[in-house]
């Protein structure tokens, strides 16, 4: 764990808020060959040496496993962005998630760094999960229930529903979703469809993590490009 705590302290990496003009702006975090650029937290390998690695890379795809649980943590920090992750189930479909604006490792559960999840559950991709930080959306009871519950630690309502719950490709296809992050605000599409709008985030940078949740999930492009504002519409030209 020092070791982890050293990277997310000494690694800053912020894009500026000019806008998109030439691909070289862009930053790959999965260069297709092996894990550069991320560390891992998994509680269970702090008591067992021998534990699996849940974290691999497969015929050029970065690989959750699924088990056991934890996190793949890019070592830099960045804001105003926009995340295009291509993933699809490699199996039997279930849970993982990328979070955004990341920090304290840990912080809920003895597990969940402190950030925003950005849910990629099947069937829930796009849902906000409160992490010890917040967000808001339109229309909050609705979608966070009633407003008493709610809070961002162990035993409050800290999920926040998506707007589709259908935007997901069938099981075994690959599924493109991209998050834009700028200022206080998070944007989410899946496969083309605004699936989420948050605001007053508390939190306006950080980490990028990817989890290990019970199923297997890969990934085939973890792509950053910095942006001077939130799109108004789908902001990729052609999804795959």
């Amino acid at each position: 764990m020092k070791n982890i705590f050293i990277l997310a302290t000494v690694a800053w990496l912020t894009f500026s808020c000019s806008p998109v003009k030439q691909k070289s702006e862009q930053v790959t975090l999965f260069n297709g060959s092996d894990l550069s650029g991320w560390h891992w937290d998994v509680p269970a390998m702090d008591y067992n040496p021998d534990t699996v690695m849940p974290f691999i890379v497969r015929e050029g795809l970065l690989v959750s496993l699924g088990t056991p649980g934890g996190h793949l943590i890019t070592d830099s920090v960045y804001q105003n962005y926009r995340l295009e992750a291509q993933y699809r189930f490699a199996g039997e479909p279930g849970n993982c998630g990328v979070l955004v604006h990341a920090s304290t490792p840990r912080a809920l559960y003895g597990m969940f760094p402190k950030s925003i999840e950005v849910q990629m559950m099947h069937e829930n991709a796009g849902d906000f999960w409160c992490i010890v930080e917040d967000i808001e959306v339109p229309d909050m009871e609705t979608r966070r229930g009633p407003k008493e519950n709610w809070g961002i630690t162990e035993g409050k309502e800290r999920r926040i529903l998506n707007l589709t719950d259908n935007s997901e490709k069938p099981v075994g296809e690959w599924n493109t979703m991209v998050v834009e992050c700028f200022g206080n605000e998070v944007k989410v599409w899946v496969n083309g469809d605004l699936v989420n709008h948050g605001f007053n985030a508390t939190a306006s940078s950080g980490q990028i993590a990817v989890q290990a949740e019970g199923s297997e999930v890969e990934f085939r492009k973890l792509m950053l490009a910095p942006i001077s504002g939130l799109s108004s519409e789908y902001p990729i030209e052609t999804q795959q």
